[in-house]
C-alpha cells in the first residue's frame, strides 16, 4: 500500500511542476492540497478491505476536512484561471528567475507534496497496527470534528469580512477595518491556520493510538506542517506590514496562532515564537 502511495506522490509531484512550466501558475500544489490527503488515506483504508473502523473513520475524518477545504479555496477563485497565491508574485519580484524555479522545483511541488504525504502516513501505522476502535479513538474523532468546525467557523469570518470589506471599496468607500480582527480573530491572528494544523496532530495520534505508543517517526508529518504554517505566516504577515502599518499594533495584541486572550503583550510573544 506504502508503494503505491509513492506511484501517487511520484506523479503528483511530477504533474504540478510540469503544469506550473507550461501554465506559470504556481499554485497547483494547492489545487490538490484538500484532494491528495483523501486519496493516500483511502490506499490505506482499502489495504484493510475498508473493514477497519478506525481506518474507515480517519478516511470519513478527512474526506470532511477536504471537502471543506476544496469548498473554501474554490469560492475565493483558486480553481479559476488566475488563481495563483498572490504571494508567489510578491517572491517572484525578489528572486532572479532562476532561483524561484529551483523554488518552484524544489520546494513549491517537491517539498510541499513530500508534507502532504507524510501527513497521512498515521493511516498506514494504523493499517500496521490494526486493534478494535475503542473509547479514545471516539474522543478522537470528536476533537477533530470541533477542530474542523473552528476553522470552518474561521474561514467564513475571514470570507464575510472579505466581501464587506470588496463591497465598500467597490462602492468608493473606505471599509471600516482594512483588516479581520473580530470573531476568533480577536484571540489569534490565524486561528483557521492554528485548527488546520491540530486536526493533522489528531491524525497522527489516531495512529500512535494504533501503536500503542506516542514514539512513532510519522509525527514528522505533523511537525513539518508546523513548520510549514510558521514559516508560511510570517511571509504573509510581512507583507500585510508592509500595506497595513496598523497591523503592528494588533501582532503586539494578538497571538499568531493559538487562541489566547487578547491584549496581554507578553503573553502573545511568548505564544507566538
Amino acid at each position: 500500500m506504502l508503494l503505491v502511495c509513492l506511484y501517487v506522490f511520484a506523479g503528483v509531484v511530477l504533474g504540478t511542476w510540469l503544469l506550473s512550466l507550461v501554465t506559470r501558475e504556481y499554485s497547483w500544489v494547492d489545487r490538490i492540497w484538500s484532494l491528495v490527503p483523501i486519496a493516500y488515506v483511502a490506499v490505506f483504508a482499502a489495504g484493510a478491505g475498508f473493514a477497519d473502523a478506525r481506518l474507515d473513520v480517519m478516511l470519513a475524518l478527512i474526506a470532511l476536512w477536504g471537502i471543506r477545504l476544496t469548498f473554501n479555496y474554490g469560492r475565493k477563485g483558486g480553481y479559476a484561471p488566475g488563481g495563483e497565491d498572490y504571494r508567489w508574485g510578491v517572491l517572484r519580484a525578489r528572486l532572479k528567475p532562476w532561483q524561484f524555479q529551483l523554488f518552484n522545483f524544489f520546494f513549491i511541488s517537491l517539498y510541499q507534496n513530500v508534507i502532504l504525504l507524510l501527513i497521512t502516513l498515521p493511516a498506514y501505522t494504523a493499517l500496521q497496527h490494526r486493534s478494535p476502535f475503542g473509547a479514545w479513538d471516539a474522543v478522537l474523532a470528536v476533537v477533530f470534528l470541533a477542530f474542523l468546525a473552528g476553522e470552518t467557523v474561521a474561514d467564513q469570518q475571514q470570507w464575510t469580512f472579505q466581501q464587506h470589506k470588496r463591497a465598500e471599496l467597490d462602492a468608493g468607500r473606505e471599509p471600516a477595518a482594512r483588516f479581520v480582527r473580530t470573531g476568533l480573530f480577536r484571540y489569534s491572528r490565524h486561528p483557521n491556520f492554528f485548527f488546520e494544523q491540530a486536526q493533522w496532530w489528531v491524525v497522527f495520534v489516531f495512529g500512535a493510538l494504533a501503536a500503542d505508543s506516542p514514539w512513532q517517526w510519522t509525527v514528522a508529518g505533523a511537525v513539518l506542517l508546523t513548520l510549514l504554517f510558521i514559516g508560511s505566516t510570517r511571509f504573509t504577515e510581512s507583507i500585510t506590514l508592509g500595506r497595513y502599518p496598523e497591523y503592528a499594533d494588533y501582532q503586539r495584541r494578538t497571538c499568531m496562532l493559538v487562541p489566547w486572550r487578547p491584549g496581554s503583550e507578553r503573553a502573545v510573544d511568548d505564544l507566538s515564537a
